[in-house]
């Protein structure tokens, strides 16, 4: 039995694998091998035969950033007088479309907007509270840090204030690569990944359940996404407040990073990878919306256990020129076409 095999049966017997042992098997694995290796570790955390969605919405309540992400074809500077900051009419109108389809929860993200302050956020928050019973998911750590140095308040205190006025829950966004030498390439203006983690595990010890996520294929070496993934899995350990991880590729068209997207078989090797390294977390999430649905349901025999959000609507990657978009229906039928159960849940992966 060579290594490659024999880190992927160490895997299977639950013994954790290390950083260098992932990236020897994403990188050497023979695809198929690492996809059913991958399944196996799925069945072992979520033995049911069932893959789970959540109907909600992706609302940008503005697109004016000063981080300039070099990755985002989506903001606007504030210099641009091009932006926008959503109107509390229009934010009641899509939320009301949201409940009127089967939709749960919202996805409330923005930019690094220097115009907005806390008191802005927790009116938002209220308001939303106050004409809907929905689940708002929202604020991913980079806006989190920028609001609380804004305020010159610490992030405890921002994340109770946000959580009192009704934030329910963090969406991993932001994470990219938590490597400052890959961040400082691509997203200098960002709080830095000691930042984004700090984010994480306090809102854990305030009782708040979050996501963690990868973009990767942008300027990364390999071995940074083992260290991105080892920060995942120590945090994990010390909380148990992540839901589930999700991975995506790098959609480059419109952004200022000139390079070939990353190959489909690229994805699901890093996809199942992260499966069998991150043995602490229960759900991963499958990238319909970069990867389209045929990759997708092919990501369901290679360590994905959910599909995402329905995302009744979606603007960020839509910018960077992928428009995959699903309807419930739609869902549906490829999880079942794969051979699966459909399911939907909500944040908390509780079945609805």
């Amino acid at each position: 039995m060579d290594t490659i095999d024999r880190i992927l049966e160490k895997s299977i017997k639950g013994e954790r694998i290390t950083p260098e042992e992932g990236l020897a098997v994403c990188e050497g694995a023979d695809l198929a091998a690492l996809g059913k290796a991958a399944e196996a570790k799925r069945f072992q955390r979520v033995p049911e035969r069932r893959v789970t969605y959540v109907v909600d919405r992706n609302i940008n309540y503005t697109d004016i950033c000063v981080s300039q992400c070099k990755f985002c074809a989506f903001y606007k500077t504030p210099e641009s007088n091009q932006g926008y900051v959503l109107s509390k009419a229009k934010l009641y109108d899509k939320i009301e479309e949201t409940v009127s389809l089967g939709g749960t929860q919202i996805l409330l993200q923005g930019g690094m907007n220097p115009d907005l302050g806390l008191d802005y956020y927790t009116d938002l928050l209220r308001f939303i509270k106050a004409g809907f019973d929905i689940h708002i998911h929202g604020f991913s750590p980079p806006e989190i840090v920028y609001i609380s140095s804004k305020e010159s308040v610490s992030v405890e205190k921002t994340l109770k204030s946000l959580r009192k006025a009704g934030l329910d829950s963090i969406p991993g966004g932001g994470a990219e690569i938590l490597c400052d030498e890959v961040r400082k390439k691509v997203s200098p203006g960002k709080c830095g990944s000691e930042q984004w983690l700090n984010v994480m595990e306090t809102a854990h010890h305030l009782g708040m359940k979050t996501s963690a996520t990868m973009m990767f294929g942008h300027a990364e070496k390999p071995h940074h996404i083992f260290l991105h993934l080892e920060k995942l899995r120590k945090l994990q350990g010390r909380t148990g407040g992540f839901t589930a991880f999700i991975p995506w590729t790098f959609q480059p068209d419109n952004t200022k990073i000139s390079m070939k997207k990353k190959s489909s078989a690229v994805y699901l090797r890093v996809l199942a990878a992260s499966r069998l390294f991150l043995d602490n977390f229960d759900n991963v999430q499958a990238s319909w919306v970069t990867q389209g649905d045929k990759i997708a349901q092919t990501a369901l025999f290679f360590g994905a256990n959910d599909m995402g959000s329905t995302m009744i609507e979606e603007n960020v990657v839509a910018s960077a020129g992928v428009d995959f978009m699903l309807p419930e229906s739609e869902l549906q039928r490829i999880i079942h076409k794969a051979g699966f159960d459909h399911a939907k849940r909500d944040c908390y992966y509780n079945l609805i």
